[in-house]
């Protein structure tokens, strides 16, 4: 199965091809400019790059959230737009789903791992699982989810997880930022690009019959948009 995934949760982002499991082409984004300037052209870049077309891609994938509002939005229309020429399937993402992949490498069964997001305002938008069977060759970690996507301050997170049962791992640019409150004996690894992973999640959702129609998928704010908190504010106040 030949996947084509697409992460714009941050201003760089990432696109990747993956191809029976493994990546073929992975490519990190220029942060310098919007992804409104950069797509779709960096995702037709990355299938010329793999000397494929769209017509080869058998599933699309996106890193459905959290994440900028406007750079979820572009991602989800562009892969949408893909898939809906093409006739296929789409598989949506958590990003904190694929950080937390990445937080499990190396630990066995049982291991707690987590993910922690810059969501800026002091605060991190996070997800802890447990490891409920490690990543076998070519195959993602079975995780089980302990905490769904939640969007806090960091050290309310570190008291939740506390009473939940302290990760040995946590993966993301939250996790760097705020790795004082995380302690010693939690390893802090930094956001990897997420397309590749993306892409290989999408194979395990295609076996467990989780993917859409691109007009199914759903962003995962996690957080309310700025403009329905306005508006909610501004309706309380007439």
């Amino acid at each position: 199965m030949r996947v084509l995934a697409l992460d714009t949760t941050t201003r760089a982002g990432s696109v990747a091809v993956v191809d029976q499991g493994q990546v073929l082409i992975e490519r990190t984004g220029d942060a310098a400019r919007t992804h409104a300037e950069r797509l779709p052209a960096e995702v037709t870049d990355a299938l010329t790059a793999a000397h494929l077309t769209l017509a080869d891609i058998d599933l699309f994938a996106v890193a459905s959230g959290p994440g900028s509002f406007t750079g979820l939005r572009i991602g989800i229309a562009t892969i949408q737009g893909f898939a809906f020429v093409s006739g296929k399937r789409v598989a949506p993402v958590s990003a904190l789903r694929a950080l937390a992949e990445a937080a499990a490498a190396g630990h066995r069964a049982g291991t707690r791992v987590g993910a922690w997001m810059d969501a800026h305002r002091l605060e991190v938008f996070s997800a802890l699982f447990e490891i409920a069977s490690p990543a076998a060759d070519g195959e993602v970690a079975a995780l089980r989810e302990i905490e769904p996507p939640m969007v806090a301050p960091p050290a309310d997170t570190i008291e939740r997880w506390t009473s939940l049962g302290l990760p040995a791992a946590v993966c993301g640019d939250g996790a760097v930022m705020y790795a004082n409150l995380l302690g010693a004996g939690i390893s802090v690894l930094d956001a990897p690009p997420l397309a590749g992973i993306i892409g290989r999640l999408a194979v395990a959702a295609s076996h467990d019959g989780s993917t859409v129609t691109p007009a199914g998928v759903q962003p995962l704010y996690v957080r309310r948009p700025d403009a329905e908190v306005a508006r909610d504010r501004a309706h309380l106040r007439q």
